[in-house]
């Protein structure tokens, strides 16, 4: 084509598109006042580009585990021994660990949580002179680890030799060189532990010692040296633990001994396999009992606490034994003042679990812990119906120092809880059964596919329960939509330990789960969001996913592209501010029909909901997509009136996180 046709005909594709934008310009409402200034960019809220990596053959585009998909594994035997008298928690871990995945390992990483309560640790020094939920309160004692020795263990000549390897501490972190390469694809590892420390009273309210009237309540948790996840993300998860983050492991099987004194009780994440060492006959009747009952049995009652009796004679100490399989932690409590109760949990598929709780004579009482095993056999037969099945021999509710904080089968929760405030916290910490214990996201650097998620189960597991005994007064969602968007917020997406402390509580928890509660009661209804994320736990269940994962499994089984919805919510701190422009008439008569003006002000979109009123009193709804704003920053749609409209109301309901409602009304003169 010669240079002078090329040049005519883009004369007339640009004297086309002239035409085409000057035809626009003419729109129905064009009587409406001129829009104000928006901060509404369409290309931005519903751009391309939104997954931070490509599907492959680990993790699929469609948010499954990919045909390679590989997790490392780490089981461990654990002798232990606590010396009351001093605090001290002393043992030997015995780790074995598998390595899966493709890589040859030349030395492992391990945690060492107890050094964080250290004087010269990272995480002590971003303590405020305030103080910190994450800290230790100002404890000054021998804090940290003290390792005694590291072994590997290997087999030479048909017999076991134990190997002293090169290994450096750093901080809240061990690594450990090996002799020789650990092999890839399934290679085996044996390491060889022994350590103590001493246990802080207030332990970053994860652990802890509550003092009683009837003797100390030790909440033990982060007492082992513990595997450092190795996944195909980011290699080592290594990181140092300052405090506000939680935790990501590997998943492994259990073999537990404790030892402490005979007036002592302890309870455990997994099942105890020598009852009859440690329980009174009496004792184990009432056990018997529970694993029959739906009501709670006490197993020890208030009365029996200071009562010699209770406890099997004839030795200075007991020593405890649990296993449990297919878990990434375990925790314990002992104590010589635990009134013991429990119930029957049933389960869908016929197993049947307990419901357990310890506690001190101080937390019992009217509405007090007395209720404990009730709300922990409530939340987790609720939550095992809903989405998946409870996955442990038992559920056990340990009243603590500690607010609340989960481990596999067992939760510590704060001793002076009552009524609707020990519900909440027994749902929430159980609700971690789900998240992270079930689906083992990583809690350091994505804090709210944790706790976020619990969050949303648990406002429907408070719903259900006892026919919405502690159901909460409906949200208005303008005011608290504008507290969660606050611009001195970050994104939810940010790790706990790069946010402000104050602000963990919106970002981590309240936050996501007020995104899921929109997502399936704005955005894409219940039945279809709920199958979506009960796909989402199956398919991650016991594996490490990522914020793309859930993102993904979430579109592709509800069949949404959601990309605008994540974006503003969890990726960016957007607000949502919709506002009713104006009403005009076609051919200015009303009777003809009313062209509708809303306008998009702020940086996020959302479904939009009217309810309009015509002069008469004739009140109607309607509800538009998300996906008019896809190209608009402003909108105009035919309403088939047939008599003047009286006012125009844009989120009548208050369901939507808007952040300006005084635009919202629009009345005629």
């Amino acid at each position: 084509m010669g240079r002078l046709k090329l040049f005519s005909l883009l004369l007339i594709v640009a004297s086309t598109f002239s035409s085409v934008f000057s035809q626009q310009v003419v729109v129905p409402g064009a009587n409406v006042p001129a829009q104000p200034e928006t901060r509404y960019d369409y290309h931005d809220t519903f751009g391309p580009a939104f997954y931070s990596r490509n599907g492959d053959d680990i993790r699929s585009s469609g948010g499954q585990p990919g045909p390679k998909y590989w997790q490392n594994r780490a089981d461990y035997k654990l002798s232990i021994r606590l010396d009351e008298q001093k605090n001290e928690i002393s043992g030997t871990a015995i780790l074995n660990y598998t390595n899966n995945s493709p890589d040859k390992l030349p030395f492992i990483w391990m945690q060492l949580d107890q050094n964080l309560f250290k004087e010269d640790s990272r995480g002590h020094a971003l303590v405020p002179p305030a103080g910190s939920r994450s800290g230790s309160h100002g404890q000054k004692f021998d804090a940290g680890y003290k390792i005694r020795s590291v072994k590997i263990i290997e087999t030479e000549n048909n017999r076991t030799v134990e190997k002293d390897p090169q290994y450096f501490i750093e901080d809240t972190r061990m690594q450990i060189y090996l002799p020789s390469e650990l092999a890839a694809g399934g290679g085996k590892l044996q390491v060889k532990i022994e350590y103590s420390f001493i246990s802080p009273e207030y332990g970053s309210d994860r652990m802890g010692i509550l003092n009683t009237k009837n003797g100390k309540i030790f909440s033990v948790a982060q007492f082992y040296p513990r595997m450092c996840v190795y996944d195909d993300v980011s290699g080592w998860n290594a990181m140092p633990y300052l405090g506000p983050s939680e935790f990501y492991l590997e998943y492994g099987d259990f073999d537990i001994s404790i030892t402490v004194p005979s007036s002592h009780i302890v309870v455990s994440s997994g099942e105890l396999v020598n009852p009859r060492d440690v329980y009174t006959s009496e004792q184990q009747k009432r056990w018997a009992a529970a694993a029959q009952s739906d009501k709670t049995v006490l197993i020890r009652s208030a009365s029996e606490v200071n009562d010699a009796s209770s406890r099997p004679a004839g030795k200075q100490e007991l020593t405890w034994k649990f296993t449990l399989k297919n878990a990434r932690d375990v925790a314990f409590a002992t104590s010589a003042a635990f009134i013991v109760d429990a119930a029957r949990m049933n389960l869908p598929s016929g197993r049947k679990a307990m419901a357990i709780s310890a506690y001190p004579v101080e937390s019992d009482g009217p509405g007090a812990w007395g209720r404990s095993t009730e709300y922990a056999k409530a939340s987790n037969e609720f939550n095992s119906r809903k989405w998946f099945e409870f996955p442990y021999p038992s559920a056990t509710n340990v009243a603590s120092n500690v607010g609340g904080m989960e481990y596999p089968g067992l939760v510590f929760c704060g001793a002076t809880a009552k009524s609707s405030g020990l519900w909440s916290v027994t749902d929430h910490e159980f609700g971690h059964t789900w998240f992270p214990m079930i689906v083992g996201s990583n809690e350091r650097l994505h804090a709210w596919m944790d706790e976020g998620l619990t969050m949303f189960i648990n406002s429907l597991a408070t719903h259900d329960f006892n026919s919405g005994e502690y159901r909460p007064r409906v949200t208005d969602w303008h005011a608290y939509g504008k507290a969660l968007t606050n611009p001195v917020l970050e994104p939810v997406v940010s790790s706990a330990d790069n946010m402000k402390e104050p602000h963990i509580g919106y970002l981590a928890y309240y936050k996501p789960a007020a995104g899921l509660t929109l997502l399936r009661e704005q955005v894409i209804g219940a039945e279809r969001f709920d199958r979506a994320f009960k796909e989402y736990i199956k398919r991650w269940a016991y594996k490490h996913p990522t914020p793309d994962d859930f993102f993904r499994t979430i579109e592709n089984v509800t069949g949404e592209n959601l990309n605008w919805f994540w974006r503003g919510w969890y990726l960016n701190n957007w607000q949502l501010d919709q506002a009713v422009a104006g009403v005009s008439y076609l051919k200015n008569d009303p009777k003809q029909g009313a062209y509708i003006t809303l306008d998009n002000l702020e940086k996020m979109a959302m479904p939009t909901i009217l309810q309009i009123e015509t002069k008469s009193g004739k009140v109607s709804r309607i509800k538009l997509p998300a996906e008019v704003w896809q190209r608009n920053t402003r909108f105009t749609f035919h309403y088939p009136s047939t008599e003047e409209i009286k006012t125009v109301i844009s989120d009548p309901d208050r369901v939507m996180p808007d952040s300006n409602s005084a635009n919202n009304t629009w009345t005629a003169n």
